[in-house]
């Protein structure tokens, strides 16, 4: 998988892109095809790192950000809320069926329809 990183006020080194990588690559374990994934790396004042990541897939968009004082916590972090949202995005169809599948409409409201 070929993930673009960017870097503001920050150096991208070798082991920055692995991990930004391998947690890309934790994704793909979805089965899903990821477009485009991409981060943008930032040494905010005050020693914070931030690091915003996105990718799209068929039909949706997933966007993360983080802050945090070592950046490998917050690349970490990112990679987490991309994998709860892709997670959600996985088994949207299954969590509709499953709300509808036990509801039983009353004989009061049964009658007036």
């Amino acid at each position: 998988m070929r993930v673009e990183i960017t870097g503001k006020n920050i150096d991208i080194t070798p082991a920055i892109r692995d991990r930004i990588t391998s947690r890309f690559e934790k994704l793909e374990k979805w089965q899903v095809a990821l477009i485009n994934p991409h981060a943008v790396i930032s040494e905010e004042p005050g020693n914070k790192f931030k690091v915003e990541a996105g990718v799209s897939m068929p039909g949706a968009k997933l966007i993360a950000s983080a802050e945090h004082e070592d950046m490998y916590a917050a690349i970490n972090e990112v990679g987490q809320k991309l994998e709860k949202q892709l997670n959600k995005q996985a088994h949207k169809g299954e969590a509709r069926r499953a709300s509808h599948a036990g509801v039983e409409v009353p004989e009061e409201e049964s009658e007036a329809i």
